[in-house]
C-alpha cells in the first residue's frame, strides 16, 4: 500500500511556479538541449540533405537511401515534440495530486526516454554506415555533405541526452517515495521554522514548545478540588 506522500503528491501545489529554478533545474537543461538536437537533425536532413543528380527526382546524401533519411527525419520530428511534450509535464507534475497519475507520468517519461535512446542509437549506426557507402560520384561537388555529418554528430548527441534522461527518470522511477527527486521546487523547510505546539498543565497554564518532537509521555486530568484543598498538617504525639 503507497503512502500518501509516494512521488511527491504529499506537497502537490504547495509552491509555486518558480521560472528560475525550473529552467535551471538539471532535468530541465537536458530536455532543451535533446529539443534542439532533434531539431538539427530533422532540419539538416529537410533542408540539405537530398539532392538533385540530372533528374527531377530527389536523391538523399546517404548513399541514396531515401530509408536513412526518412528515419532521421521520423525520429527526430518525433523526438522534437516528445521534448516539447515532457517539458509541459514537467511544469505541471507539481501540482500533480494523485500519486497514480505520477506514477504513470514518470513511467511514461521512463519509456519514452529509453525508447528515444535505443532509436537514436540507431540511427547513429544506420546514417554513419550510408555515409560510410557514399561514394563522391553520387555528391557532386560534395553537395549535403555539411549537413550529412551535421546530422551524424548530433544523432550521437541526442544517444547521451537521452540516455541521461533515461537514467532520471529510472531513478524518479525506483525511488517513489523520495520526494525530493520529483519537482523542481525546494521544498526543504528549515528547522527553526516548526511552530510552537501548546501543551495544557492542570493548572490551566499552557507549555510552548518549538520542538513538535518532545512530546508529553502522557497527560493526567487533575481534580480542581484536591488543587484547592489544604493539605493537612500532621502534629506528632509526645
Amino acid at each position: 500500500m503507497e503512502s500518501a506522500g509516494a512521488y511527491g503528491a504529499g506537497r502537490a501545489g504547495s509552491t509555486s511556479f518558480d521560472p528560475v529554478a525550473f529552467f535551471t533545474h538539471p532535468r530541465t537543461v537536458v530536455r532543451l538541449l535533446s529539443w534542439v538536437f532533434s531539431m538539427v537533425v530533422f532540419s539538416c536532413i529537410v533542408n540539405e540533405g537530398y539532392i538533385n543528380i540530372g533528374s527531377e527526382r530527389l536523391l538523399c546524401v546517404f548513399n541514396n537511401n531515401n530509408d536513412a533519411c526518412n528515419y532521421g527525419i521520423t525520429v527526430g520530428v518525433a523526438s522534437f515534440l516528445g521534448s516539447i511534450c515532457f517539458l509541459l509535464l514537467d511544469v505541471y507534475f507539481p501540482s500533480m495530486s494523485s500519486v497514480k497519475d505520477r506514477r504513470r507520468a514518470v513511467l511514461l517519461d521512463l519509456v519514452f526516454s529509453g525508447l528515444a535512446s535505443f532509436l537514436w542509437f540507431v540511427g547513429f549506426c544506420f546514417l554513419a554506415n550510408q555515409w560510410q557507402a557514399t561514394t563522391p560520384e553520387e555528391l557532386p561537388l560534395a553537395q549535403g555533405s555539411d549537413a550529412a555529418r551535421a546530422t551524424i554528430a548530433f544523432c550521437f548527441f541526442s544517444i547521451l541526452t537521452w540516455a541521461v534522461l533515461t537514467l532520471s527518470a529510472l531513478r524518479r522511477y525506483l525511488s517513489g517515495a523520495n520526494m525530493t527527486l520529483f519537482t523542481w521546487q525546494h521544498m526543504d523547510h528549515a528547522h527553526g521554522s516548526a511552530r510552537a505546539t501548546p501543551y495544557p498543565i492542570a493548572n490551566g497554564a499552557t507549555i510552548v514548545t518549538t520542538n513538535p518532537y518532545q512530546a508529553p509521555p502522557f497527560t493526567e486530568t487533575l481534580d480542581p478540588q484536591k488543587l484547592t484543598q489544604q493539605p493537612r498538617r500532621i502534629t506528632p504525639a509526645f
